[in-house]
């Protein structure tokens, strides 16, 4: 395919002058090549941006190989991970999945039910889980650097046991599927002592950039996506996305647009989609760029919307609330489809003369009509162009993500490779709970939350 994205920034132009994009390109083309040349901070986790061209054919088979045995032979696919480790791979297969999958029979899925878990700690949730596997044939997948994270690493101490309880030792062994570190770590060794089959966190990919590796490739390959596709529209990207002029490169475009509507007082991005089945997309892109930019009191805040469902509710807030805010519309080129408005005189909702249009042609005019009011409303709006929603142009698009995220971090001057205010809820948390070695945290906490006023409970 020769096809891909594109980005329309015409809706950008007017909010930024001409000497302000000349202004920033030669800070874009610094970020980009410390980023191509691994010179920048964070340097060390750079393996992403030419994974999709370095993967090994017989990784690609091996995963195709599992992903085919688990289809044979599972009812359930539990994805056992948090952030970056489910985030991605749930992206993909509700993009790319049928959205009442869960009620089609099993002839016609043609793949297990997939289910997550370790990405939170409601009980209610994993118990509802548990009710939801009675009587299918299960397979898990733990996906962890460490192991010891405390969210996947209790899910899979529950499901863990339940694989056991159901097949014996020996038979969980063969249904559980780790994909961790390669040398090191709890789960690592846990593997090769019970005999898990593996596939390796390369140590040079962050989480939140590891959907195309084997931690978002397996699950993905098994609720059946081509991933083959899927790589290849990621390879696809890489050379336009290393161009080194501002105008050439469309990952550069956006990296250099959002940066300097964000020195221009736009804080807040917004995210549109028109296709409910990319709102867990949206939550990995806000991930992607809230953990890679929010640092030193720097960062856009990422916010996602799905239209024209979200235009009921937060419709009014976009075209008259703070003028902090800029959005991202990802545009999908309509495929007609077999849905017409029927006919129907009687009916006196005044839509009679949408009769015989095609949903699709609705839904796009609908988008049209609301980035016009949105810009004249004082919104700056880049639209993400997609030919289609396949395995091809998704593939792209989580590339150019990547490859924008890692310039815009530069540009901010921050690391987007790194999430260090990540640790700060964990010690506490940790102490609260009572682990070994934190009684003195644990001590300060409680005092600490002893001495808060407290206030009324009406």
């Amino acid at each position: 395919m020769n096809e891909r994205i594109r980005i329309d920034y015409s809706m950008v132009f007017p909010f930024l002058r001409e000497q302000e994009w000349v202004s920033v390109e030669g800070e874009v083309s610094r970020a980009l090549a410390m980023l191509d040349a691994g010179k920048g901070p964070g340097a060390e986790y750079l393996g992403w941006i030419r994974y999709p061209e370095a993967i090994p054919e017989v990784e690609v088979r091996r995963i195709l190989d599992l992903a085919e045995e688990v289809r044979e032979e599972a009812e359930a696919f539990v994805v056992i991970g948090i952030g970056g480790s489910y985030l991605g791979a749930r992206a993909v297969i509700e993009a790319l999945g049928h959205t009442f999958s869960h009620l089609l029979a099993r002839e016609k899925r043609k793949a297990p039910l997939v289910f997550f878990a370790g990405q939170n700690l409601s009980a209610p949730y994993l118990e509802q889980l548990l009710e939801a596997l009675e009587g299918k044939s299960l397979y898990v997948n733990v996906i962890s650097k460490s192991g010891t994270t405390t969210e996947p690493g209790l899910a899979f101490r529950l499901l863990r046991r339940l694989l056991v309880d159901r097949y014996g030792r020996k038979g969980a062994s063969r249904r559980i599927i780790s994909t961790t570190d390669a040398r090191k770590g709890a789960l690592r060794s846990l593997s090769e002592a019970e005999g898990y089959r593996s596939f390796v966190i390369p140590d040079d990919i962050g989480g939140r950039y590891s959907v195309l590796t084997p931690v978002g490739l397996v699950p993905i390959a098994v609720a059946g996506v081509r991933v083959d596709e899927l790589l290849a529209g990621a390879r696809s990207m890489v050379e336009p996305c290393s161009m080194p002029g501002l105008f050439q490169n469309p990952a550069a475009l956006y990296a250099g647009g959002r940066t300097l509507l964000w020195r221009k007082g736009f804080s807040t991005e917004i995210l549109v989609t028109y296709e409910p089945r990319l709102q867990s997309l949206a939550e990995w892109w806000k991930q992607l760029y809230g953990e890679s930019e929010g640092k030193q009191a720097k960062g856009i805040f990422p916010a996602s919307v799905v239209f024209t469902t979200d235009l009921h509710s937060m419709g009014q807030w976009i075209q008259e609330g703070p003028r902090t805010i800029l959005e991202t519309v990802i545009q999908i080129r309509p495929d007609a489809g077999f849905l017409r408005v029927p006919s129907d005189p009687e009916a006196q909702d005044g839509l009679e003369y949408l009769a015989g249009r095609s949903w699709a042609e609705i839904e796009q005019q609908a988008c049209a009509g609301t980035k016009i009011a949105h810009h004249q409303g004082g919104v700056p709006v880049f639209t993400l162009d997609l030919p289609g929603l396949d395995p091809y142009f998704l593939g792209q698009l989580l590339y150019f993500f990547e490859k924008a995220c890692g310039i815009s971090g530069y540009l901010l001057g921050v690391n987007p490779f790194d999430q260090p205010g990540v640790e700060a809820y964990k010690k506490n948390v940790f102490a609260l709970l009572g682990q070994p070695g934190t009684e003195e945290k644990a001590s300060e906490l409680k005092a600490l939350i002893r001495s808060v006023p407290r206030g009324r409970i009406v």
